[in-house]
């Protein structure tokens, strides 16, 4: 029998589940032997922690779902097809071709997948994948449309259409228009006008239940601020002008447009205020009314529209207004019997899943469906007789899948695994596919029944240098707040085999909220374990602004950036250096973002706290924030206060050691905000460090050089600074 490549990658991936089966029992004093975890183990390629699969797409009967993903060690990413239970798994796809991007079903049998610029067909039948068309180049967010004999895409900001039976491409829009950056990176080098998601967050394009309408998000962003970023790694030095606003600013504008797919027409509903507003998401319902879901940026008022099959007016079914409200989580959808509207709110003291009749005599009084008692974390997805959705059920550091009956009854929690589980259910809502990671494993895709009962794992992704070594577990601990009534709560990694009667240091960090978590936090993980085997204790706090605890809690943070949360801080060390095992004079903070801002200004305003900090990509300056953190710090013209905040107000009482890490291409958190509170700090006399990279964006941490650089400066400096007992 001859061996084609396609069996030899089956072979290849039931021998690494007999490895990772033979690795785990493999005898302690084995496993014991392992060698020093070095930073250049952590960012070689291949990656230690593999290729974390795509998001699955079911198949239509329900009995297979498909997913991105390669075999621990090689490149690229191919098409692998699941029965139902997860006990078949195969790579479908040609070796020889490009990486897969987006995945849809044309029937129970036949998937189209998006490789390069072609499209591919894939028969599970007959075991063929032939490249079957030609797409635009740059061709993303692939969808079947209703008869699936056609398909829709984006290409430079234009709706596209595919159809199969002649294998032609047709433009359908002319909206888009290029970015003003000569340099594509950074979350703000995005084009003047698009059909697409704002900078931060909303929906695409989504066909109607008839195929004859798209709803699209589009964006218009020639309003706003032009900013300079310049790109020093250019022939000569390029100014590169980016659209970036600042709280007070016009934002982008955003609106929903309906495109008649075969006239070419475009109606664009009245909906208010659409450079204030964002679009959080749209929907049809079967009878093709269109629900669209808005909040104000600033998430003070949230409304719900329908707008009825064949009317040009939306009409409202729902507001919610509230002056406390900052950051939130929003979602929606319909019932299946198109009356009825589901939607994720922050009504009560937790999140929760409500339910409100959409009809014009309608009950407009939402109901709520889920369990008061914890929230709600995703948006409602709704397969088969039943409703599902995550929460935090079972403590405030685990993610978990539950199912509610349309029926009615209580909900039921369907992923046992501890750690975070981000579910997918099968289109009959009789089995579910979900993601999972915890604090020592990357994150894997497992299959089980909706009814419960245990899981199949579908994935292995880590290499082998990850299954042979040991990745100690987080512990969770509980302590009061030292300045009010609250029970703090922090995440513990510790170094293996500590001694009796040594003194450790301790880093607190990444400092963020929503950080004391059982899961798998990408580099910033492996990172903990690096520093925790060489001898320092981690420690994260879920600090005010996180969920888990409460809408008092959350909304603390409002108004409040490096404020209470400081002192939550503050809680957290004297409860460490309680601990008989912390040494308390070498204590260090770092984090990247907000978790940079929390950091310089825990040195500022409350010296000798941490003897070390390391600020990466810090929001010093209010002024310079962008223009969705409106939701947390307001606008100058309503609370000049707050924008007299800057931390360059404080140079004066640095005392610890500190180092800046920032990316010149930040545009989140421009270089200029970092560079303007250095200066001042050269002026106060003051003695600090900084590490910065040309090239690097607000995502440092994830891109490559960068990530292995810059961390490396970190280890650097706490090594230096903290690694030594005191004496």
């Amino acid at each position: 029998m001859r061996i084609t490549s396609k069996h030899m990658q089956q072979i290849s991936f039931w021998q690494t589940w007999v490895v990772a089966g033979l690795l785990m029992a493999m005898p302690a004093t084995v496993i014991a032997q392992e060698g020093e975890l070095t930073l250049d183990d952590l960012f070689a390629t291949p990656k230690l922690t593999g290729t974390t699969p795509s998001r699955p797409a079911w198949a239509p009967n329900s009995e297979h779902f498909a997913f991105s993903w390669s075999e621990p060690g090689n490149p690229g990413r191919g098409l692998w097809v699941s029965t139902s239970d997860g006990k078949e798994v195969r790579l479908s796809s040609d070796t020889a071709s490009a990486s897969v991007r987006d995945i849809v079903w044309i029937d129970a049998n036949t998937i189209v997948s998006l490789r390069g610029n072609h499209l591919w067909q894939t028969s599970l039948s007959q075991g063929e994948d032939l490249q079957f068309m030609p797409v635009e180049v740059g061709a993303s967010n692939l969808s079947l449309s209703p008869s699936g004999n056609q398909a829709a895409y984006i290409q430079n900001g234009d709706l596209w259409l595919v159809d199969f039976p002649s294998k032609q491409n047709r433009q359908l829009t002319e909206i888009g228009i290029a970015s003003l950056s000569s340099l594509r990176k950074g979350r703000y080098s995005r084009p003047e006008r698009e059909i697409g998601p704002g900078i931060w967050s909303g929906p695409t394009y989504k066909w109607s239940p008839d195929g004859k309408t798209i709803a699209f998000h589009a964006v218009d962003r020639r309003e706003m601020r032009k900013v300079l970023f310049p790109d020093y790694l250019a022939a000569e030095t390029n100014p590169n002008e980016v659209r970036r606003g600042y709280p007070g600013d016009p934002n982008e504008i955003r609106k929903v447009g309906l495109l008649n797919v075969e006239s070419g027409n475009i109606m664009y509903p009245d909906l208010p205020d659409p450079q204030a507003n964002q679009v959080i998401d749209f929907n049809w319902s079967p009878g093709g009314a269109l629900l669209v879901d808005i909040a104000s940026d600033t998430a003070v008022e949230r409304k719900l529209f329908v707008l009825a099959p064949g009317e040009s007016q939306v009409r409202e079914i729902w507001r919610g207004v509230r002056e406390s409200r900052m950051y939130t989580s929003f979602g929606s959808t319909w019932h299946p019997d198109g009356q009825q509207v589901v939607f994720l709110s922050d009504m009560g003291d937790r999140y929760g899943l409500y339910t409100i009749d959409a009809s014009p005599s309608g009950d407009d009084r939402p109901q709520l469906l889920t369990d008061p008692s914890y929230d709600v974390l995703s948006a409602p997805s709704i397969a088969g007789d039943a409703l599902f959705y995550a929460g935090n059920g079972v403590n405030p550091y685990e993610q978990h899948v539950y199912r509610l009956n349309r029926s009615g009854g209580d909900p039921e929690q369907v992923t046992r695994l501890a750690g975070r589980n981000v579910g997918y259910p099968s289109p009959d809502g009789r089995h579910l596919v979900f993601m999972h990671s915890n604090d020592t494993s990357p994150p894997e895709l497992y299959v089980v029944s909706s009814e419960g009962g245990e899981a199949t794992r579908v994935t292995h992704s880590p290499l082998p240098a990850f299954t042979e070594r040991t990745w100690a577990a987080a512990e969770y601990v509980s302590f009061p707040s030292l300045v009010d009534d609250y029970t703090l709560h922090a995440r513990i990694l510790k170094p293996a085999n500590m001694q009796p009667g040594k003194k450790y240091p301790v880093l607190f960090g990444p400092v963020y909220s929503n950080t004391a978590r059982n899961r798998w936090a990408g580099n910033y993980s492996l990172v903990q374990h690096l520093l925790a085997k060489k001898g320092y204790v981690i420690v994260q706090v879920d600090s005010r602004g996180s969920n888990g605890y409460g809408r008092a809690f959350r909304e603390e943070f409002l108004l409040g950036f490096a404020d209470q949360d400081i002192e939550d801080y503050a809680s957290a060390v004297a409860y460490m250096e309680s601990q008989v095992y912390v040494d308390p004079d070498r204590i260090g903070i770092w984090g990247s973002s907000y978790g940079g801002t929390l950091s310089v200004y825990s040195l500022l305003m409350k010296p000798g706290l941490f003897q070390v900090g390391v600020a990466a990509a810090a929001a010093v300056d209010p002024v310079f924030f962008g223009t969705d953190d409106v939701a947390i710090v307001r606008s100058p013209q309503t609370h000049p206060e707050i924008f007299e905040r800057k931390a360059l107000n404080y140079a004066a009482n640095l005392e610890d050691k500190l180092l800046f890490i920032h990316g010149i291409q930040d545009h989140v958190v421009p270089f200029k905000t970092t560079a303007v509170l250095a200066e001042e700090l050269i002026k106060q006399g003051k003695d600090f460090d900084f590490a910065f990279a040309p090239g690097a964006t607000h995502g440092w941490s994830r891109e490559r050089n960068y990530d292995r650089y810059l961390f490396g400066k970190i280890i650097e400096y706490f090594d230096r600074h903290l690694a030594v007992p005191s004496e």
